[in-house]
């Protein structure tokens, strides 16, 4: 954004959380959203565009509306997964969705929104049928497998999912000497961090962005869940998905608020469990090992699911999301200013 022109208030990326670390953050957070506040008022826009992120961006948005500013929302906060109840809020507060996952047009249609499904933005440089990553396995032998290790991109996923999906790693080498593994960072300070928390006698290849490149090159991999869940469905690569939590915060307040049978995207968009996920999952590594090596023991289950991934993310691939939103916003502004 900031590269085609857009002045930035405050540049929040380094500052990325999810759960419970956010907590941590939330005086930041109380300060940017005053400072917001008191942008709008002095420097009317014609139109205000939140994205995700609706504990943070609720607070921007009750501000826009009392100043009679449009919003439009784009990513969609998913109300479906957890509490739904904020939809009252939403309408209060939105004038239109742009949702990028294809059930959720009817989902906020249903509940007085005005949404629409525009595509997923991680396929709009995707210029060719995604069919094309479907995995043949042909030459498949799990003691030469690749397996790729993606623990995120935020601090915290790094320091505690990188060194649980080390030790996985090594306990699949224990059963298979010679599998390769491989790791992406989406920058070098990432990359660093990966680095710093590396376990002694664990190697891997590596190599910075291009997630969905090194997923069309590997047969499986072991993902934090997020959106990069979708780039590895695109590439064809069958996973196994996880997230790390508090045990006693999970059981306290976590697993009341989540509404829906699923956590990681791909089951979710599939609408039922194509993947393993272990979100949460604790303390004990060994369950999410054992089902790694039995997924590398089955060539003909690998080839299955790669397939049915890429027929699950097929109505994701298929437009160009920044063009519509960009139409979208084109055409609220201009109503505003007339």
């Amino acid at each position: 954004m900031e590269q085609a022109g857009c002045a930035l208030l405050e540049n929040i990326v380094g500052r990325a959380a999810m759960l419970y670390n956010v907590f941590s953050q939330l005086g930041y957070y109380h300060n940017l959203i005053r400072r917001a506040k008191a942008f709008l008022s002095l420097n009317r826009p014609d139109l205000v565009v939140i994205c995700d992120s609706p504990a943070f961006h609720f607070h921007i948005a009750k501000a826009a509306k009392r100043l009679n500013i449009p919003i439009l929302f784009y990513v969609a906060p998913q109300l479906w997964a957890w509490a739904p109840w904020r939809i009252h809020k939403l309408r209060k507060c939105c004038d239109k969705l742009a949702c990028i996952l294809p059930f959720e047009q009817e989902w906020f249609h249903s509940r007085g929104m005005d949404a629409e499904f525009v595509g997923n933005p991680l396929f709009d440089e995707l210029d060719y049928p995604v069919e094309q990553n479907i995995k043949s396995y042909a030459d498949y032998t799990p003691k030469r497998a690749k397996v790729a290790l993606l623990p995120g991109s935020r601090k915290a996923e790094i320091e505690t999912l990188w060194p649980a999906m080390q030790k996985i790693a090594l306990s699949i080498r224990q059963r298979y000497p010679d599998v390769r593994f491989y790791t992406a960072a989406p920058d070098m300070s990432k990359m660093v961090l990966l680095h710093k928390n590396r376990l002694s006698g664990f190697s891997c290849l590596e190599q910075i962005d291009d997630l969905m490149a090194l997923c069309k090159q590997v047969d499986f991999a072991l993902v934090a869940s997020g959106s990069a869940t979708l780039q590895v469905a695109a590439a064809g690569c069958p996973m196994i998905v996880m997230y790390q939590s508090n045990r006693f915060l999970w059981h306290l307040i976590g697993k009341w608020l989540v509404c829906t049978p699923f956590l990681s995207l791909p089951n979710i968009v599939a609408g039922r469990r194509l993947v393993p996920e272990f979100m949460p999952y604790f303390t004990s590594i060994e369950p999410i090992a054992d089902e790694a090596i039995e997924y590398l023991s089955e060539p003909a289950r690998l080839k299955k699911v790669s397939w049915e991934l890429i027929e699950t993310v097929k109505p994701l691939a298929g437009g160009k999301a920044v063009d519509k939103v960009a139409q979208m916003v084109l055409q609220m502004a201009n109503v505003q200013s007339k």
